[in-house]
């Protein structure tokens, strides 16, 4: 089939599951789209799948850098694509999966050629955002009024990432995205199959998912990367991430364990709603309402489909 098959929705909602499935009927390997399960040494907190869960399945794009290089979204664009001809040209079939927004939207519509990462610049934007955030949505009204009509000031990751694209750019965001459109890089011819819980269906995952993540040993995971950031003198901005910015809280003794695993669920409730936010955006060609179904009646069902399609 020339569509790819690409899997997404909210953290917890079982994507890795259905994707390994599907490969193992399928004889396909999987591309992660995941902005945190890139770096190594990160298993746990990323929930990077294991090797029992991968169940002989390659997968691809996951652990694969160093903690103090961020992957921007065109990058790793680059990345998938390339493994995208790789696993076909193997005669195998690539499915894409993972819930990073950006990284979906760059691999489907194509993202500006110059959308590269400042992690200095951003660092201290977002230390200015923390200060006053109403000077930001100032200065990119500044540079940008039509942009920043379109950028709420509660919304700290899109307005410090428009005022970082300008700042490495030297273009105001609205005329990078509209350059885009006009000279559009490489893209894939997507089928994208949302994975769609009820609300409170997805917050016992994600308490569920917690409870294994911290029993499996985050924490020690976290205290090993904050040793070798010691011991090396790098900077990792990978460990602002939810729930490792909450452990190094409970590290300095600044919460309890209590307070730090009620911070973490939170946040990524949050998360999760934010990732459902930004995919009602998008079309999709399949979306499946996970508390109708089982895992393995999805299976068969998708396997149906697709083989028909090959």
């Amino acid at each position: 089939m020339n569509k790819i098959i690409t899997i997404v929705g909210p953290t917890a909602s079982g994507k890795t599951t259905l994707a390994v499935k599907l490969s193992q009927a399928l004889d396909a390997e999987v591309i992660s789209l995941d902005s945190r399960q890139v770096y190594n040494g990160m298993a746990i907190g990323t929930a990077q799948p294991t090797k029992k869960e991968m169940k002989g399945i390659k997968h691809h794009l996951i652990g694969f850098t160093n903690p103090k290089e961020p992957v921007s979204a065109g990058r790793y664009a680059e990345l998938v694509l390339d493994k995208v001809k790789n696993i076909k040209g193997n005669g195998k079939i690539p499915i894409i999966c993972g819930g990073a927004g950006l990284y979906y939207r760059a691999i489907k519509t194509g993202i500006f050629s110059n959308s590269i990462t400042d992690e200095f610049l951003r660092n201290e934007l977002e230390k200015a955002y923390d200060k006053n955030p109403n000077h930001l949505i100032d200065e990119l009204r500044k540079i940008d009024p039509e942009y920043a009509n379109i950028v709420h000031v509660n919304n700290k990751k899109r307005l410090v990432r428009a005022l970082e694209i300008f700042g490495t750019t030297g273009k105001a965001p609205s005329i990078n995205y509209d350059e885009q459109k006009n000279n559009p890089t490489r893209v894939l011819d997507l089928f994208t199959i949302r994975l769609d819980w009820k609300r409170q269906s997805l917050i016992d995952r994600i308490e569920q998912r917690l409870d294994y993540m911290l029993d499996s040993g985050w924490i020690e995971e976290v205290e090993g990367l904050l040793e070798l950031q010691k011991e090396t003198s790098l900077f990792f901005p990978a460990l602002n991430s939810i729930g490792y910015s909450q452990i190094q809280s409970y590290l300095r003794k600044d919460i309890n364990f209590e307070d730090m695993k009620e911070n973490i669920f939170i946040k990524t409730r949050q998360f999760a709603k934010r990732q459902n936010q930004w995919f009602n955006k998008e079309n999709v060609e399949l979306f499946i309402k996970m508390d109708t179904l089982k895992m393995n009646e999805i299976t068969q069902i998708l396997c149906g489909f697709f083989r028909a399609m090959i």
